[in-house]
Parts: structure tokens; C-alpha cells; sequence
């Protein structure tokens, strides 16, 4: 293990500070405050942002590159799992739709 010298104990100290203060911030208060009407209606979107951020480059790339054929289980079970969403709105059924698609692509195929 590396010696810690004194700067890295004081960075990593004053880190931990600023972390209490930042996240513990609203304690501090005494009235009650609210996002602005802008704020709290962008902030309907972050949820789909954030899961199309993770899951649209794995399923179109491989190795950083697009994908370049037809033949990947992950474009069919990402097509069967948006069917079954938009079909019943139900987050499950989605899962299993897209894996009930992907594993026989994947392991009886080989793609």
C-alpha cells in the first residue's frame, strides 16, 4: 500500500467535507424550498435520458463501433422488447420479451 503523505490525507479529508455539506445542505434550511416549475419539469425527461444514454449505444455498438449486421440477438430483443412496452406498458414483460428473444439468438444461434 502507498504512503499518504499529507496533502493526499488533507484532498481526501476536505473532499469528505465538502461532500457532508453539499448533501446536507437542505437540513439547513428553515423554510421549505422548491425547484423552479422549469427545473421540475426537465426533470421528468432525466429518467428516459439517462436509460437512453445506457442502453441505446449497447445495443447499436460493439467494440465502439456500429454494428455492422443484421445478425446480432441484441437489435432483435431491443425491437421485441419495444413491441411488448408499447404493446402493454408493462417494464417485466418488456424484460422478458426481449430475453425470451436474445437468448435463442444468442446462445442457440451464435450471434
Amino acid at each position: 500500500m502507498p504512503d499518504l503523505d499529507l496533502n493526499t490525507l488533507l484532498v481526501i479529508l476536505a473532499m469528505g467535507v465538502v461532500t457532508v455539506i453539499t448533501r446536507s445542505f437542505f437540513l439547513f434550511s428553515d423554510r421549505p424550498w422548491s425547484l423552479p416549475h422549469w427545473a421540475q419539469r426537465g426533470l421528468q425527461y432525466a429518467p428516459i435520458a439517462a436509460l437512453s444514454a445506457v442502453v441505446i449505444p449497447e445495443v447499436v455498438t460493439t467494440q465502439g463501433a456500429l454494428v455492422g449486421t443484421w445478425q446480432d440477438a441484441r437489435l432483435f430483443a431491443a425491437v421485441a422488447g419495444a413491441a411488448w412496452f408499447f404493446w402493454q406498458r408493462g417494464v417485466l414483460g418488456t424484460i422478458v420479451a426481449g430475453m425470451a428473444v436474445y437468448l435463442p439468438l444468442h446462445i442457440g444461434l451464435g450471434w
